[in-house]
């Protein structure tokens, strides 16, 4: 039993998890950065659609009250 108890002992002290010292991993992968997608964005796009609705429903009964007399 002796002999069983010494063995298991020089094991567990002898496991890879006691060896000390850092352990060192140089990262080797390359990072290539992503070019960005190609778009406008959304501020032209919601600049462009708020004038053709402005151009579209400008206008009205005050015009033609300021030329002519609506009374």
């Amino acid at each position: 039993m002796k002999a069983t108890l010494t063995a298991t002992l020089i094991a567990a002290l002898a496991a890879p998890a006691m060896a000390g010292g850092p352990v060192i991993i140089e990262d080797t992968t390359e990072v290539v950065a992503e070019k960005p997608a190609s778009s406008i964005g959304a501020l032209p796009l919601v600049l462009l659609l708020a004038a053709v609705l402005i151009a579209t429903t400008g206008g009205g009964d005050e015009e033609d009250c300021r030329i002519r007399s609506c009374n």
